[in-house]
């Protein structure tokens, strides 16, 4: 949850353009990562549970590239954004592990 927490800090910072375009995107992709790892959690089946983890995945995919664009469109300074996007990456590596150990 800190991620998407710091997602909406980030999106703060944005132009208001941006606000139906790419601020909504961030935020959908970002929240979708913890909602999607709790629901499963909730259903009750380690099949269920992998395959919500699976979406979690894709989400923190979608984030990750999301964040690399509003650096490469310099909507946000990369100082700010590439330590979120390594967080993004380590979350990505988390969740492939346990995704990995629902399907042993």
């Amino acid at each position: 949850m800190d991620v998407a927490r710091d997602v909406y800090h980030l999106t703060d910072g944005l132009p208001n353009k941006e606000e139906y375009r790419m601020t909504s995107q961030l935020i959908r992709a970002a929240i979708s990562i913890p909602a999607n790892i709790s629901e499963g959690n909730a259903r009750g089946s380690r099949k269920d549970y992998a395959n919500f983890i699976s979406i979690a995945r894709g989400s923190a995919a979608e984030l990750e590239t999301l964040l690399t664009l509003v650096v490469e469109t310099q909507l946000a300074p990369a100082s700010r954004v590439n330590a979120l996007i390594a967080r993004v990456e380590e979350v990505g590596r988390m969740l492939n592990g346990l995704r990995r150990s629902l399907s042993d």
